[in-house]
């Protein structure tokens, strides 16, 4: 017996990415799911803020994180380019706390078990949220790195600097943001 076919995104959702608002209410939804909010809050900021994929998300080890510069030391997968990305005030405090809950794991998202979060479970996390959020539609983790891209379009970033940013090592992956940003149409007509 064959599964059935997977419905194409377009079928399921109108678009790939989330506006900055609805990044803020997914993580308010997050914090009320249960115990772990703060924690699943602040993934969902990081992800959203880093543009990381879920991969590099629950990779993310102490060592990366430099509270006192002010800095986070992305790695990248997918052959991405590595960079270090400055952490602003909500960010610094988020893990702060996150830091000081888990004081003697390598990583800095773990579980009750002090075991490294899985991408499954932040998955699982993100689809509950979105659930909670009532965003009306199916919210996967993904979504995140996207509206990283958009909104840094939207706010009329340099295309070179995004796919830095985001680690793309051709920047035709990064193109895709600035097709999509609608801001790119604002001066088009004098009214």
């Amino acid at each position: 017996m064959t599964p059935p076919p997977k419905v194409p995104n377009a079928d399921r959702r109108s678009r790939e990415h989330l506006t900055e608002v609805e990044v803020e209410r997914l993580m308010a939804a997050a914090r009320q799911l249960g115990r772990h909010g703060q924690r699943d809050a602040t993934m969902i900021l990081l992800a959203y803020r880093h543009g990381l994929r879920v991969s590099e998300l629950v990779s993310l080890r102490r060592e990366q994180v430099d509270l006192r510069q002010g800095l986070l030391h992305v790695r990248r997968r997918k052959n991405g380019l590595p960079s270090a990305h400055p952490l602003r005030g909500p960010e610094i405090r988020a893990l702060r706390k996150m830091l000081r809950d888990a004081p003697d794991s390598a990583y800095v998202f773990v579980s009750e078990r002090k075991a490294p979060m899985t991408a499954a479970n932040f998955r699982k996390l993100i689809a509950r949220a979105g659930d909670k959020a009532n965003l009306g539609m199916p919210i996967h983790p993904h979504m995140l790195r996207h509206s990283t891209g958009f909104k840094l379009a939207n706010d009329g970033q340099d295309t070179r600097a995004i796919q830095h940013y985001l680690g793309h090592r051709n920047i035709q992956h990064t193109t895709l943001y600035t097709q999509i940003a609608a801001g790119r149409f604002n001066n088009f007509w004098k009214d």
